[in-house]
This record gives structure tokens, C-alpha cells and sequence, in this order.
């Protein structure tokens, strides 16, 4: 069976962690948004740690569950990437860009939660 929805967010959200992303959160936004059911949301302070967080998050998920984003937007360069699971949306962005866009006061309405749990 395949991995979707919550199981996939905190297999994003661990996968991120363990190459040390920084700021990981992870939102339910059922019945708040029509684009995704959870988004997992984390910074990386360089290019190179952009870019490693993308590969781990890609790799580590389709070899614990099989699952591959449908799309992926953006690159290290652009300081933004975001990894489509369909059920989940991965945002992978530096530091700044994240301080700059204000994701967190963009979906205010929806539930954190505790991806460690």
C-alpha cells in the first residue's frame, strides 16, 4: 500500500531532519486549502545544505516508502524548492527566503503538529 498523507509528511519532515534542516514544520491544511492536504516546511542556511536537504528528502522517501514527488519546482540556485507529493507539498527554502515570504503567517489558520510524536 502506498504512503500517503500524514505517514508522508513525517517521513518528509524525518528525512529533512536527519540532514539537519532547520525550522521543520509540519501543518495540516485540510479544509483550510484545496492544494494539498499537509505541508512540510523547512530552511537551509547554504546552497550546498539547499541541496542536500532536497536529494535526502527525495532519496530517503522513496527508499522507506517507495514514494517519488509528482513534481519538483525550483533548485538550490533559486534558494526555493518545493517537492509535489500530491497529498503533501515539501517547501525547501534558505533562511532568508523563508523570513521574506512568511509562509508560517500565510497559513496561520492551519494546524501545526508534531511530526516527532
Amino acid at each position: 500500500m502506498a504512503v500517503e498523507g500524514l505517514e508522508l509528511a513525517k517521513a518528509c519532515a524525518k528525512a529533512a531532519d536527519e540532514i539537519q534542516a532547520e525550522k521543520i514544520r509540519v501543518w495540516d491544511l485540510r479544509g483550510v486549502s484545496n492544494l494539498t492536504d499537509y505541508m512540510v516546511v523547512c530552511s537551509g542556511s547554504s546552497m550546498p545544505h539547499l541541496r542536500a536537504i532536497m536529494r535526502d528528502v527525495r532519496g530517503n522517501v522513496e527508499e522507506w516508502h517507495g514514494a517519488k514527488p509528482a513534481n519538483a519546482e525550483g533548485n538550490a540556485d533559486t534558494k526555493w524548492v518545493v517537492l509535489d507529493y500530491i497529498d503533501v507539498m515539501v517547501h525547501v527554502m534558505h533562511e532568508e527566503l523563508r523570513d521574506y515570504y512568511g509562509l508560517e503567517e500565510l497559513w496561520a489558520d492551519a494546524k501545526e503538529l508534531d511530526w516527532k510524536a
